[in-house]
């Protein structure tokens, strides 16, 4: 996205006369502390742009209004997320969503650079490692946010481990690096009976969970959908799985009025909560960064509202 030009008046001056060279830089650097000194930019504006006009004389004694002038123009970001598992089907099309926004992004995943080629992906600083073993201090310099995607199957242990305690240590290294926001992909509960919320899956995030809104209590943010669909990408070849959600999706919502009063059935989420775009949890996440107001436990509805303001911006 085009950067949003920000124009910086200098401050006013006493007499008419343009500045001189000496006068100049003093001039800028004031200019430049106000801008400092704004408050932060809207999610439409991920730039701003410093322009001082400074006139040069061609006398070194006298100051005419007939010198030419020199524009000095400064692109400064205002954000950089670095997204855990970025390589992976849902963290890529946070990359994604976040590059097309103007948001610096650096992605952590054991894969690094992903095998395919998009134009966004060259925009993206990829790095491979283990999260338990990260250098966070050279992983986290100048983050705005931190956006986990971690999470997966297998034993208990594992899961335990891969949904808990890793998205626990990344909580803690962005809150002992000073990263003032973190964003968890959690899981929706589907309204299963609490023995079966008792795997290794469930309770690893909801501990998760807790890392982040204990650590982050006005600015963490965890989202909770259901099945993520869209086109995924797996060793070479796209799995189409909107052939599946977006028609599932579309039947659950026009007869949502129908089936509310089965919503407080054991595990009748299991059949009727909806399903999301992998886009929609993607725009979500970047609202997310942007708006400072955004922050808490959001549910599947909460998602695609908060992913329909970025689309609209």
């Amino acid at each position: 996205m085009a950067p949003s030009p920000l124009l910086v008046r200098m401050p006013a001056l006493a007499s008419p006369l343009l500045l001189s060279p000496r006068r100049c830089l003093p001039a800028m650097a004031a200019a430049a502390a106000s801008v400092r000194a704004a408050p932060a930019l809207t999610a439409s504006a991920p730039f701003s742009r410093l322009r001082s006009r400074c006139w040069f004389s061609a006398s070194a004694v006298r100051e005419e209004y007939s010198s030419t002038p020199i524009d000095i123009v400064a692109d400064v970001k205002t954000e950089k997320i670095v997204v855990l598992g970025g390589s992976g089907f849902v963290g890529s099309a946070i990359c994604k969503a976040a590059v097309s926004k103007g948001i610096e992004v650096v992605s952590l995943s054991r894969s690094g650079r992903p095998s395919y080629s998009d134009s966004w992906v060259d925009q993206v600083n990829w790095l491979a490692g283990d999260v338990f073993y990260a250098r966070w201090d050279e992983v986290l310099v100048g983050a705005t946010a931190v956006v986990s995607t971690l999470g997966g199957f297998g034993n208990e242990e594992q899961m335990k481990r891969i949904n808990g305690e890793a998205n626990i240590v990344a909580v803690n290294a962005a809150k002992e690096y000073g990263v003032p926001k973190f964003v968890l992909i959690s899981v929706h509960d589907y309204n299963l009976p609490s023995f079966l919320l008792s795997s290794g899956y469930f309770t690893g995030k909801r501990k998760a969970e807790s890392e982040v809104l204990s650590k982050y209590p006005a600015s963490g943010v965890v989202l909770r959908p259901g099945f993520i669909y869209g086109k995924r990408k797996v060793n070479g070849f796209e799995i189409p799985l909107d052939t599946i959600g977006q028609p599932l999706e579309k039947l659950l919502s026009s007869v949502e009025n129908f089936t509310k009063p089965l919503s407080s059935l054991p595990a009748s989420d299991l059949i009727l909560a909806p399903p999301v775009s992998v886009d929609d949890v993607a725009y979500a996440v970047v609202n997310a960064v942007v708006d400072d107001s955004f922050f808490g436990v959001f549910t599947i509805e909460q998602i695609k509202e908060a992913a329909a303001k970025v689309r609209v911006s």
